[in-house]
């Protein structure tokens, strides 16, 4: 008993545990379950919802009303006395918005399949791959995300010209077939991937094709419906890039056609109106067909087990 209370007592002291660091701090009055904290959220909610949606449903409003309604009230109207189609049918008789649409959606395809497939292998090599200046072409692609569309618009149309694309829809997709902030998204996906699993392939004999096949792009599925997303909302939506390169009616695209809506002696809201929801409807559809991978692209790179 001696010899073990001798023991006890010159044993150490143990360590005590680090101080656990402090979490975020909850505010008093939206991280409350209370009336209080309940009421503040749906408050914000609804104003970030009025703020982002209203604008869309104010113009599908305005497209929905007939001629004898007045849109310039003094106390607006969201919904329509008297609902009619009329607005899109007067849309395509008065361009071929048809011919306009096919023309955005080749300009938007080719967008979308240069970079899932342009970026995928940039972003790739940036991640996995090693090689001499692999820092300076990294910070090169890092350097163009400062400089506006602006800036670069001249050089681009001169490229353009030159290589023979001018008045022509690969002229107009040809410069944002490879976007440098799509290049980042999808290295920081194939950084998240852990490097144990490609070096055991590597160990089997597995190529870099081989690696990118059959590793990376299952597990980055979610980064590149973003890029798709993003890629096909940017080309659609794009006006001054196609406006200058184009020329002929017949090649126009549709945000570029639409502007004939709108006449130096006359300008129907209610026509512009319809035209813009039919050029938003694409956007739509795609995006409810990616939507269950764009919300897993924010934490995209985990390899589940």
């Amino acid at each position: 008993m001696t010899a073990l209370s001798d023991r006890v007592a010159t044993a150490p002291a143990p360590t005590p545990a680090p101080p656990r660091a402090p979490g975020r701090r909850r505010s008093p009055v939206f991280d409350a379950v209370t009336p209080l904290g309940l009421t503040a959220r749906y408050l914000t909610l609804l104003v970030i919802l009025a703020i982002t949606v209203g604008p869309m449903l104010w113009e599908l409003s305005t497209s929905l009303k007939s001629a004898f309604e007045d849109v310039y009230t003094a106390t607006p109207q969201l919904l329509p006395q008297h609902p009619t189609f009329a607005n899109y049918g007067k849309v395509a008789r008065t361009v071929p918005i048809g011919h306009f649409a096919l023309n955005s959606i080749t300009v938007a395809a080719l967008c979308v399949g240069g970079n899932l497939l342009g970026a995928t292998a940039a972003g790739y090599a940036l991640a996995r791959l090693r090689f001499r200046g692999q820092r300076l072409v990294l910070g090169l692609f890092l350097s163009t995300l400062v400089l506006p569309g602006e800036v670069t618009i001249i050089s681009q149309y001169q490229t353009v010209t030159t290589l023979g694309f001018g008045n022509s829809l690969v002229g107009v997709a040809l410069p944002a077939m490879i976007g440098a902030l799509n290049v980042l998204l999808m290295r920081n996906a194939f950084l998240a991937i852990p490097a144990d699993v490609e070096e055991a392939a590597v160990i089997d004999g597995a190529t870099v094709w081989q690696r990118i096949r059959y590793i990376a792009l299952p597990s980055v599925k979610g980064t590149l419906s973003v890029v798709a997303i993003l890629t096909f909302i940017g080309a659609w939506d794009d006006f001054l890039w196609p406006l200058l390169v184009l020329q002929s009616p017949d090649k126009l695209t549709l945000t570029v056609g639409l502007s004939y809506l709108q006449s130096v002696f006359s300008a129907d809201p209610r026509t512009l109106a319809a035209g813009a929801m039919i050029a938003l409807l694409p956007i739509l559809a795609l995006f409810v067909a990616l939507q269950r991978f764009f919300f897993r692209g924010v934490g995209e790179g985990a390899v589940k087990g």
